[in-house]
């Protein structure tokens, strides 16, 4: 609440709150004119020849309820944020809420976790223990874009393969979680001349690939290929993971290994992230994240 760009939100936002408490009260009045119960007057209103509708008040006991709500709500008021950009007599947030939370969490549970860090990645990745721990965390914290089993999905890289853009030792593994991915692909469309000059491209890295391709547009294409491709892909297609380029070369395709998707990679880009867990994780638990992904991609080999 304290987030508006204009003083205007916060004393619009105060006056419905404040508003509707006061008209909560103004209905009980109006509608417990009488002192007792049972006082109950006909409206004027007849069902059935002589079934009436009387303005019974209402019961004391669901009465006094009522009030205790609205004397409930107002103190919330007072303590806690509500009112606009009214901060509370308490100064409660939800982000300190979560700090104190968090600091909980790592005080009980950060010894599990910083057992495993001075053990190799190598030998931890044969800790049933720690993979277990590992894999309770790649499910609450990764496996919302790489899946549950890890094999990923369009722009989100397969972890149980052997093919790694930044490569597949532990440490870069460790490094990549730790600290993000950037990866880049610029627009190639108007540079290669329009959509024929991406067609000749696209046919020679298919031909990269193992597959069966016109000779001659594959023959143009490697023209091109050679003039605005190797920096990052290297001449013989195999990538570089120094800045993160695929490997053209083993088939495998992160954003899809069709015609039309090698098409529209080249001539449109293709822009990846992954953002760094190191803040938020903590090494320890990153350091058997590690561990348990090296493990996934042994088990590919």
């Amino acid at each position: 609440m304290a987030d508006f760009n204009s003083e205007f939100w916060s004393w619009f936002i105060s006056a419905i709150v404040v508003g509707g408490i006061v008209w909560l009260i103004y209905l009980l009045q109006i509608n417990n004119k009488s002192s007792h119960p049972s006082d109950g007057k006909p409206t004027g209103h007849v069902w059935d020849e002589d079934l009436q509708e009387l303005n019974t008040p209402l019961p004391r006991w669901w009465l006094y309820m009522f009030y205790g709500t609205i004397i409930f709500g107002v103190v919330y008021f007072v303590l806690y944020p509500g009112l606009g950009s009214y901060p509370g007599m308490l100064g409660w947030t939800q982000e300190s809420q979560y700090d104190k939370e968090v600091e909980k969490a790592n005080a009980e549970f950060g010894p599990l976790y910083d057992r495993f860090l001075k053990e190799d990645i190598v030998a931890l990745a044969d800790n049933t223990e720690a993979m277990a721990t590992g894999e309770r965390l790649f499910v609450n914290y990764c496996a919302v874009c790489h899946g549950s089993d890890a094999g990923g999905a369009k722009g989100f890289p397969n972890l149980r393969d052997s093919d790694w853009l930044y490569g597949g030792e532990p440490e870069a593994i460790k490094a990549s979680i730790m600290y993000g991915r950037s990866g880049a692909m610029p627009s190639w469309e108007a540079p290669l001349g329009g959509t024929e000059g991406v067609a000749q491209v696209s046919e020679y890295v298919q031909q990269l690939a193992g597959r069966d391709v016109d000779a001659n547009m594959a023959g143009a294409g490697k023209e091109k290929y050679d003039m605005f491709c190797v920096g990052c892909h290297m001449a013989d297609g195999t990538g570089s993971k120094a800045v993160g380029a695929p490997n053209l070369t083993d088939n495998v395709w992160l954003y899809g290994g069709s015609a039309m998707a090698i098409k529209q990679s080249i001539a449109n880009g293709r822009q990846g992230r992954m953002p760094a867990h190191a803040e938020f994780l903590g090494e320890a638990k990153v350091h058997i994240l590690a561990a348990y992904i090296y493990n996934l991609s042994q088990g590919s080999k």
